[in-house]
């Protein structure tokens, strides 16, 4: 800005202050996310009760996210399959795929899984026979992409967005009966949809917690460290290092592996400094519509920066 040169310093300084005192009183841009709507999609998920596959509980959320996602995608798609455990029981299993802008050959995967546990078998927990209710482990994931879903339906996006829902990711034993666990990530894995694939995923996993504190995942890493480094830069950008932390911490078994095997860049984020993590105690009250803020935000600032 160039002033006139017989300005008084009195007027100078009268066209500054008024200048700045309008540069402070501009509006910010709205945030697009709502942390507050989405934890209402945690307590609705919480009132089914657990939502072990087999049960009552899982039918009912079925039928709950069906009719959500049909309200808000562009096309839904159901894959619907049997899984045997090793035990001999079948399992009824679905994975939801809400798809926006489904003709957009640049896409991006966004993912989370909607079962609960069947056993509280942390080491922390007191008597292993309850379901985890999955107030955080299941449910934040889901209410994130449910959020995501309605800025989407709102605002379509500039590229193609897939919000994969998975199931049976939780039931079985991560180290004894490894084909029990990540069964939904694993079905798409090897029934991927026609036409181009994504350019990357993430998988949003315990993202509710009200002391968040979200480390870089190991297997995340070493399998698509280009997709980790761009969704902790616009972190960053949004002024949330504080809560995307920038160093590695855990190396998980999670969804994301599966896909990675399929040749997608996958890459987790989840907070796994979580004490109620199987157990019975991971209940509606240890999260945070405020934690759900901060990842919607980075999450929704990902696709309306085309994905890059």
């Amino acid at each position: 800005m160039r002033l006139p040169k017989n300005l008084s310093v009195v007027s100078i300084l009268s066209i500054l202050s008024i200048f700045f005192s309008a540069c402070r009183e501009r509006p910010r841009p709205p945030r697009e996310f709502n942390g507050p709507a989405a934890f209402k999609y945690i307590e609705q998920q919480v009132a089914f009760g657990p939502r072990v596959p087999g049960t009552r509980a899982h039918e009912e959320m079925a039928a709950w996210l069906d009719s959500v996602l049909h309200q808000r995608a562009d096309t839904v798609v159901v894959q619907r399959w049997n899984h045997v455990t090793v035990d001999k029981k079948t399992l009824p299993l679905r994975n939801f795929i809400a798809r926006f802008k489904p003709e957009a050959t640049q896409r991006i995967l966004y993912l989370a899984h909607w079962d609960s546990r069947p056993v509280s078998d942390s080491p922390l927990s007191k008597d292993s026979s309850h379901a985890v209710m999955g107030a955080n482990d299941g449910g934040s994931g889901v209410a994130l992409l449910l959020g995501i879903a309605d800025v989407l339906k709102r605002a379509p996006p500039t590229i193609g967005v897939d919000l994969l829902f998975d199931d049976g990711e939780d039931y079985g034993d991560f180290t004894k009966a490894p084909a029990d666990v990540l069964i939904g990530a694993r079905y798409y894995a090897a029934h991927q949809l026609p036409g181009p694939g994504p350019l990357y995923a993430v998988l949003f996993d315990l993202v509710a917690d009200k002391d968040l504190q979200i480390y870089q995942e190991g297997n995340s890493l070493v399998g698509a460290p280009e997709v980790v480094e761009l969704v902790w830069n616009t972190a960053k950008d949004l002024n949330y290092s504080g809560y995307f932390i920038d160093s590695p911490r855990h190396t998980l078994i999670d969804d994301h592996l599966e896909l990675q095997k399929a040749g997608i860049r996958a890459i987790d984020v989840v907070d796994f400094d979580y004490p109620a993590w199987h157990t019975q105690y991971d209940t509606i009250d240890k999260v945070s519509a405020a934690s759900l803020q901060i990842v919607g935000d980075v999450a929704v600032a990902l696709i309306r920066r085309g994905g890059t």
